[in-house]
């Protein structure tokens, strides 16, 4: 990893420590639509266990905990971590979720084809280099089952924050503390080339709002 890139990957880590530490359970209780959606997905392909990247603070996997699915669970933040841990007790639902902290930029600590299902909401539009996030979805490909599901979601070029705030270079700006790499439509496809890509859905989330895709891609069997 080249300096700068590093500088800000340890940048951003501390950021996400020090928010998280601040406003325990930042995002509320309640699932993200994706979550819901995905739940919904991998319930009909058959999934038992789910992988979730960019866990946080849990509210995602603590859903699919309670939708009845095993859960991994991994982030960059011990802080978001414990949380999760925390919250997965009160609910009951602690031996149905592990966690591991885990930076993305690493290979996944994982055996190759155990996982049925692996989720991510706004982790791969995180400041991760284009080469950085095309090795993750080589690792995500790397641990799935063959026709294992593959649910993400990105802000894309179109949002109004694309262009604003400290430039980092590939697609990736700086605003409120907060880096983002803005996904262009041919980000999109490059990462479905050899799986079946299902679904490119746009949507929008928070208040600005932010403008982002909801992408289902699945592996041949």
């Amino acid at each position: 990893m080249a300096d700068r890139e590093q500088e800000l990957a340890d940048a951003q880590r501390r950021r996400w420590q020090r928010a998280y530490a601040a406003r325990p359970g930042m995002y509320g209780e309640k699932p993200s639509g994706p979550a819901v959606h995905a739940a919904g997905l991998f319930r009909a392909a058959g999934a038992q266990n789910v992988l979730e990247l960019g866990a946080g603070h849990g509210r995602d996997a603590l859903f699919f905990a309670r939708e009845g699915f095993t859960v991994q669970a991994t982030d960059f933040s011990p802080v978001g971590l414990e949380q999760l841990r925390r919250a997965a007790d009160r609910q009951g639902i602690a031996e149905r979720i592990t966690t591991a902290v885990h930076d993305v930029r690493e290979p996944l600590r994982l055996p190759d084809a155990r996982v049925d299902a692996v989720f991510a909401h706004m982790l791969l539009c995180m400041a991760l280099s284009t080469e950085a996030i095309h090795n993750l979805v080589g690792e995500v490909r790397r641990v799935l089952r063959p026709g294992g599901t593959f649910v993400y979601t990105v802000r894309h070029t179109e949002d109004a924050h694309y262009g604003v705030g400290v430039a980092h270079g590939d697609d990736i700006y700086e605003h409120g503390g907060f880096a983002v790499h803005f996904f262009p439509r041919d980000l999109v496809d490059a990462l479905a080339e050899g799986w079946m890509l299902d679904e490119v859905h746009a949507f929008e989330e928070g208040e600005l709002p932010r403008r982002m895709w909801r992408v289902t891609q699945r592996l041949p069997r």
